[in-house]
């Protein structure tokens, strides 16, 4: 049954406090991010439209045993808005850049949705400072995404955004949300964090950081980015992939995928959540980013291996229909591989 955004599982009466924002000025551009615990690093990237509040649910339990950086990605929450480069790789480039500024070598990099993407190149570009991978309803996978999303990445979607700030626009949102919460339709998981994310948008400025950055990742005929055809180079890296059961904006097929593509991943599908598993089951999310990293050691990257790796290429046989590698083919290629 779908439920309230409001009605998290495994929260405590009364919510932690928002932890205190910080900022640092990286090429000329201010980030904003909250730093908390102490411990080894959880670096916490946000989905596209989000902010670090989105892990407000989850960091102050996380923080009493990792210090947990969570940043607003550029364009993004309190952090700076220019008219830059908005692209997965710029986003990693970022994240090292951030992370060298406050003297961090290595983290755990958890990424939700456009979050995930980014992480998953961040592995990509910086394997060497990786310790694990923690993909939750990540984007960057198979082309298929929910019709919204290739809507707003089409000319025009400024217009479209500015709409949703008119009143009696959002109005209709929230009423409408509500009746599909009722019909226990799967998008009432997600739609108060939908509505959250739009109300996030205050001006033009933020609203075309928020277009630039959907349209670098999908366009009319969905995601343009995946990271399948590289997953071979992290085999050696402990990673867990996180999905809501319900997920309208990236479907829970493709986690089979990329568990396919990356055979030594754990697998955690969340049966009472949406595309924001760590809103909606934020005490099952927490316990299982302790358990994952409890259970695996650091990834250790041997730069001959990855040359090895690169040499040899994507092993031969794998099949692509529609632009989506199938969790059969690319299991298969796993095994042939091994």
């Amino acid at each position: 049954m779908a439920r309230s955004g409001t009605a998290r599982r495994g929260l405590a009466a009364v919510p932690d406090p928002e932890p205190q924002v910080e900022f640092r000025t990286v090429h000329g551009y201010r980030r904003a991010f909250v730093r908390v615990g102490e411990g080894p690093v959880l670096l916490l990237l946000h989905g596209i439209g989000d902010s670090s509040r989105t892990w407000r649910d989850v960091v102050t339990a996380l923080a009493r045993d990792f210090t947990v950086i969570a940043p607003d990605l550029l364009g993004h929450g309190r952090s700076d808005k220019p008219r830059a480069d908005y692209s997965v790789a710029a986003y990693a480039n970022g994240m090292r850049d951030l992370l060298g500024v406050l003297g961090v070598e290595r983290a755990t990099v958890v990424g939700h949705s456009l979050g995930g993407g980014v992480a998953m190149q961040f592995a990509y570009q910086y394997p060497e400072r990786v310790d694990r991978l923690v993909l939750v309803s990540t984007g960057g996978v198979a082309r298929e995404c929910n019709p919204a999303l290739r809507l707003v990445s089409m000319p025009g979607a400024d217009s479209l955004l500015a709409l949703v700030r008119v009143p009696s626009a959002r109005l209709a949102g929230r009423v409408g949300g509500e009746v599909l919460r009722r019909l226990n339709l799967d998008v009432g998981y997600d739609i108060d964090d939908l509505l959250r994310v739009f109300d996030a948008l205050p001006d033009a400025t933020a609203r075309s950081a928020i277009v630039r950055t959907l349209r670098a990742v999908v366009d009319w005929r969905g995601q343009v980015v995946s990271m399948l055809d590289r997953c071979y180079l992290a085999q050696g890296m402990p990673t867990m992939v996180v999905w809501g059961r319900h997920d309208t904006i990236v479907p829970v097929s493709h986690a089979d995928v990329l568990h396919a593509a990356l055979p030594h991943s754990r697998l955690e599908i969340f049966e009472d959540s949406g595309h924001f598993p760590h809103h909606s089951e934020p005490a099952r999310f927490v316990a299982a980013v302790r358990e994952f990293i409890a259970a695996t050691p650091p990834s250790s990257y041997d730069v001959d291996q990855w040359r090895r790796l690169l040499r040899r290429g994507r092993t031969a046989g794998v099949t692509e229909a529609d632009g989506v590698l199938t969790a059969q083919a690319l299991a298969g290629a796993h095994r042939t591989a091994t």
